[in-house]
C-alpha cells in the first residue's frame, strides 16, 4: 500500500463561489474528506478576469482568470499555465477531473504525462449536441486513456452514451456521500419548522423542491401539476435563468397563492424546509440530472421523494416503492397523481421516509465516499 500522506492531487472543480451547484458541492465535500489523508488543491474558474488564492480550511482553491462562460463551460485561457505552475511548485501525482468540463480536459492534456488521470463522471453532455459532435473525438480519447473513471452509481456507466470507450477494468463505483448531522433538527430548528408549517393554510400540505431554475430540472412540469393538487402549497427554492418564465407560468395558471418562490435558500435554513414539508419532489426531466444530491438531503430528513425515471443514477438513489415514487418524465398527470397519493396517506409517507433515512446513512456516507476515492487513487498509483 502506498503512503497516502505523500500523495498530491489536483482537482479541477469547475467553479467555487456562493452559487455552488451540485458538482461543486460534491468537490468541496470530497476535498474536505480527503485532506487528512493526502494533499489536495482545487483549480477552478474565477467569475471574472483575475486570479485568486483562497485557503479553505483543509485545502486551497486557485482561481484562474475567466472571460466568462460559453455553453456552460468556463473560458479560462490561462488555466493550463496556472496548472503547470502549480505542478512545478509542488508536483502532483494525480489530476482529478469532474466531467462534463471541456476546460478541465484541456488542462489535463497540458500537464506532464507522469501525472495519472482520474475522472469522476457526473453526467453525459446532453444539451449541446452540435458542439458535442465536434468535441466527441477528444472526449472519446481522454475516456480511453483515463487511468480510472469514477461513477456515483452502477447505473451511470451503462446509461452513458459517452463512456463506451472506457476500459471496463478502469471503471469504479464510488457513491456520493452527504454529511447528515446538519439535517438533524434541534430545539431551535423545531421553532423555525413550526413557523413554516404555521404559514400554511388549514389542512394544506407542503411540497418542497429546490435547485437551479434551468431546463433539465423540470420545475415547469411540477408547477403545472400543482393545478391538480388543490390542497397543497409548493415551496420552490433556488433561482436561475428560467425564474421569470416559471413565475409567469404560475400567474397564468392562477397559482400565485399556492406556489411560493423562495429564491436561493441559505444553507442554515435549508433543513427547515425539508423537515417542514410533507413530500419532496425532484421533477428533473432530462438525463443531465444523473444523481440528485437534493434527494439525499430530503431522505436525511425522513421525507419521501417523488422523482422521474431517467434510466440513470437518479432512481438508484430514490427507489420506487421503497424510498419514494418514480414517474415518467414530463408527465404532469403522473406527477400530480404520485404527489396526491403520498399527501393522502400519512402512513405511506412515514414508511417511505424511514426507508430513505436508513438508505441514505447506509449507502451514501461521506466516509465511504472518501475511502472509496482513496482506494481508486491507490490502485492507479500502484499500477504505475
Amino acid at each position: 500500500m502506498l503512503n497516502s500522506a505523500a500523495m498530491r492531487v489536483l482537482h479541477l472543480g469547475r467553479f467555487y463561489n456562493e452559487r455552488f451547484g451540485g458538482l461543486e458541492r460534491h468537490v468541496d465535500l470530497l476535498l474536505r474528506g480527503l485532506a487528512p489523508y493526502c494533499a489536495v488543491d482545487n483549480l477552478v474558474a474565477h467569475d471574472h478576469f483575475a486570479s485568486a488564492t483562497i485557503p479553505v480550511e483543509a485545502y486551497t482553491v486557485y482561481k484562474a482568470p475567466s472571460l466568462g462562460t460559453f455553453a456552460g463551460t468556463a473560458l479560462c485561457p490561462t488555466m493550463p499555465l496556472l496548472a503547470r505552475a502549480l505542478d512545478r511548485r509542488h508536483p502532483y501525482d494525480i489530476v482529478h477531473l469532474h466531467f462534463p468540463d471541456p476546460m478541465a480536459h484541456l488542462v489535463a492534456y497540458s500537464l506532464p504525462s507522469r501525472i495519472r488521470r482520474v475522472i469522476t463522471w457526473h453526467s453525459d453532455i446532453v444539451r449541446q449536441k452540435r458542439l458535442l459532435a465536434l468535441y466527441r473525438p477528444f472526449l472519446r480519447d481522454i475516456v480511453r486513456r483515463a487511468d480510472a473513471i469514477i461513477t456515483a452509481t452502477p447505473a451511470h456507466a451503462p446509461s452513458s452514451t459517452q463512456l463506451r470507450a472506457a476500459r471496463p477494468e478502469r471503471l469504479h463505483v464510488v457513491p456520493y456521500g452527504m454529511p447528515y448531522a446538519r439535517f438533524d433538527a434541534t430545539a431551535q430548528d423545531e421553532e423555525a419548522i413550526a413557523a413554516l408549517r404555521a404559514g400554511l393554510a388549514p389542512k394544506r400540505h407542503a411540497i418542497f423542491a429546490v435547485g437551479r431554475h434551468v431546463y433539465y430540472k423540470g420545475f415547469a412540469y411540477l408547477i403545472r401539476a400543482m393545478a391538480g393538487i388543490p390542497d397543497a402549497v409548493l415551496w420552490l427554492g433556488g433561482d436561475g435563468p428560467l425564474t421569470s418564465a416559471l413565475k409567469s407560468l404560475t400567474a397564468s395558471l392562477q397559482l400565485n397563492d399556492r406556489v411560493r418562490f423562495l429564491g436561493r435558500v441559505a444553507d442554515q435554513d435549508l433543513p427547515h424546509y425539508y423537515h417542514a414539508c410533507d413530500v419532496f419532489c425532484m421533477p428533473s426531466a432530462e438525463p443531465a440530472e444523473a444523481f440528485g444530491l437534493v434527494q439525499l438531503e430530503a431522505m436525511a430528513c425522513g421525507k419521501p421523494v417523488v422523482c422521474c425515471e431517467l434510466h440513470n443514477g437518479v432512481t438508484y438513489v430514490n427507489q420506487d416503492g421503497k424510498t419514494g415514487i418514480v414517474v415518467a418524465p414530463r408527465d404532469v398527470g403522473a406527477l400530480a397523481g404520485a404527489l396526491r397519493r403520498l399527501l393522502g396517506d400519512k402512513e405511506l409517507r412515514a414508511r417511505l421516509g424511514a426507508n430513505g433515512l436508513e438508505r441514505a446513512h447506509a449507502v451514501f456516507s461521506v466516509e465511504a465516499m472518501v475511502q472509496g476515492t482513496l482506494a481508486v487513487y491507490q490502485a492507479v498509483l500502484a499500477a504505475r
